[in-house]
């Protein structure tokens, strides 16, 4: 009984490492996906300030991403 605990909290442990990079990776999706589209519903409403619209949305998909890594860091 005991060596089955043992392998279960293993088995635990490694599906936790794994499951918090998939979530932020989900999230991370989610998040470059909502920026995308508001970036261009905001181009559609003013096309003059496209390159500004442009150039935050670049930096901010950049953030987004870090999410990401920062989870495969503490896997």
């Amino acid at each position: 009984m005991t060596e089955f605990i043992i392998a279960l909290m293993t088995i635990l442990a490694e599906l936790e490492g794994v499951l918090h990079i998939g979530l932020a990776a989900v999230g991370s999706g989610i998040g470059i996906g909502l920026l995308g589209m508001k970036a261009a519903e905001a181009t559609g409403r003013n096309p003059g300030a496209a390159a500004d619209i442009l150039k935050i949305a670049i930096i901010l998909a950049a953030l987004i991403e870090g999410i990401v890594f920062f989870a495969i860091f503490l896997a």
